[in-house]
């Protein structure tokens, strides 16, 4: 019996690969695919970063108004008597870096004008110049400061009492009774009779400054200068946010004393301020990194401020809170 023959083309059909054209288009889907795996991934990529940034200026941006409130909330907290003119400076009480007008010495731990008697818990610079913000404040140099950005000044003591044996040395405190108190550096004899309370004197002057870190890396940062601890203790800078563009505040006045805000001015006089009872924050703030992906072509207009177009890849927002200044408007109803 004869073997079954199989068919010549049998093996041949089973042992036939790809065409070159199948190759080619499979290759070619294979690219389609993978290109498009890529777009999604870079997309992505790009999506992940800016987000990141946005949250970290919306993180410093928080943080920059929950400290300029909570200063202008307490400015003028000056223990037990609230009254300025109960409070006295010890006689050897000294600073080393002053921050204020230059014709009055020590006018870091002046609470009155020295040429008005106005209380001056509370005192701002509008849109400001290198020059003029030097001229009240003269901690701050023309070669740091953005130009046409507001300059705050707060002049108040923290809420926490010190104990006397905690007292922290280089630091100023404002020892008060209830009748009066006094201004001074732990080690020195206050003089007020007990009972008393010790708080530490906290006075901040808020600014923009035109780096963060190393000048000229082009970061603009909220800063401030604080009263650091020192025999004697003296103003030094601390940057609190990065990105911050601009600082405006207006200040509603009530000069009725009805309780109610008639309007809001962005530069009111030192005389003016007597009749402030809050104050209207905003802030502009940017990513601190661009996104090539991205152009900011709006224009801002923050309180009277001249209108700004950057036109360039940052994202910013602007922020804006309004607070109560109690202590001022106390000073008000106390006839102070």
């Amino acid at each position: 019996m004869e073997p079954r023959r199989q068919h010549p083309n049998v093996n041949s059909r089973r042992q036939n690969g790809f065409t070159l054209i199948e190759l080619m288009i499979a290759m070619l889907l294979g690219l389609v695919v993978m290109s498009g795996v890529i777009s999604v991934f870079a997309q992505s990529q790009r999506s992940f970063k800016a987000d990141k940034n946005i949250a970290g200026m919306q993180a410093e941006a928080r943080f920059a108004l929950q400290e300029i409130a909570r200063d202008l909330r307490m400015a003028g907290f000056l223990s037990e008597p609230l009254n300025p003119a109960s409070i006295f400076p010890h006689a050897g009480l000294a600073v080393g870096a002053d921050c204020g007008v230059a014709a009055q010495p020590n006018w870091i731990y002046g609470l009155r004008d020295g040429v008005t008697g106005e209380i001056n818990t509370v005192t701002t610079v509008d849109n400001a110049t290198a020059a003029t913000a030097a001229a009240s404040f003269s901690c701050i140099t023309g070669g740091e400061f953005r130009p046409t950005t507001d300059v705050l000044g707060t002049k108040r003591v923290v809420g926490n009492t010190t104990a006397v044996g905690n007292l922290l040395p280089g630091a100023v405190y404002i020892r008060a009774n209830g009748s009066f108190g006094r201004m001074y550096i732990t080690g020195a004899v206050a003089g007020v009779p007990a009972p008393f309370t010790d708080r530490e004197y906290r006075p901040h002057i808020y600014y923009i400054r035109n780096f963060s870190d190393v000048a000229g890396d082009g970061i603009p940062s909220l800063c401030r200068k604080v009263l650091a601890w020192g025999a004697p203790p003296t103003m030094q800078t601390e940057c609190i946010a990065r990105g911050v563009e601009d600082l405006q505040v207006e200040f509603g006045l009530d000069p009725d004393g009805d309780g109610n805000v008639n309007a809001y001015l962005p530069n009111p006089t030192l005389t003016q301020m007597q009749q402030a009872i809050s104050a209207r924050i905003y802030l502009l703030v940017r990513t601190v990194e661009e996104d090539f992906s991205y152009t900011d072509a709006r224009s801002y207009a923050v309180s009277n401020a001249p209108v700004y177009t950057p036109a360039d890849n940052f994202h910013r927002r602007l922020y804006e809170i309004t607070v109560p200044m109690h202590n001022l408007r106390n000073f008000r109803r106390l006839g102070i």
